[in-house]
């Protein structure tokens, strides 16, 4: 298991300059922005606007703090995104969010399309929970225990599989990243639709 501090994470420009994001974990782990099989990041929006593109990525995107924000992506219908729903949608189409009321926070989990898949949902604890994937990342909404660790509102744990992890009352994201069997993309937990 692996725990990553909130407090640890550095801001950075968003890719297109129009927010600021603070990477979580990616992999490999000297992967660059434009060359990850996986990233997981935290993003701050403050204002509506274009999101940047990432050709061959396939996106989930979770509204973790504030009051939700309406997205258009090319070629789906617009959908309103409220905490802790994750919605998926392809990187490469282009992309453009409204906010709702004042500024947002959203966990971004991107994944190379065709090399891996992954499914992302809410949990309230307390739950057990069993890293079945390869990698199975828990990100907690409010503080909480998990395992021997007391987790701060947003610090997040890695769990290889195999591993388990106990953790305490609170609102949870858990999502599961494997790769992807015979080349063919995203599952259809992963289709671009509510998850």
């Amino acid at each position: 298991m692996r725990v990553l501090r909130a407090a640890d994470r550095t801001p950075t420009p968003w890719k297109n300059g129009g927010g600021v994001t603070r990477e979580v974990a990616i992999w490999p782990p000297t992967a660059v922005l434009d060359a990850f099989d996986w990233r997981i990041s935290i993003a701050d929006v403050s204002r509506g606007g274009p999101f940047s593109a990432f050709p061959g990525v396939d996106r989930v995107l979770t509204v973790i703090e504030g009051s939700g924000l309406e997205l258009a992506v090319e070629g789906l219908a617009a959908v309103t995104l409220d905490a802790a729903v994750p919605f998926a949608f392809p990187g490469d189409v282009a992309c453009a969010a409204t906010l709702h009321q004042g500024p947002i926070r959203d966990l971004n989990l991107m994944v190379r399309r065709g090399a891996y898949v992954t499914r992302v949902r809410r949990v309230d604890g307390p739950a057990i929970i069993d890293g079945a994937a390869e990698t199975t990342f828990v990100l907690a909404l409010e503080a909480t225990k998990a395992g021997d660790e007391h987790l701060a509102a947003q610090d997040a744990v890695i769990l290889a599989r195999g591993e388990s992890l106990s953790v305490g009352a609170g609102r949870l994201i858990l999502a599961e990243i494997d790769p992807a069997s015979g080349g063919q993309g995203n599952s259809p937990e992963t289709a671009p639709a509510f998850a």
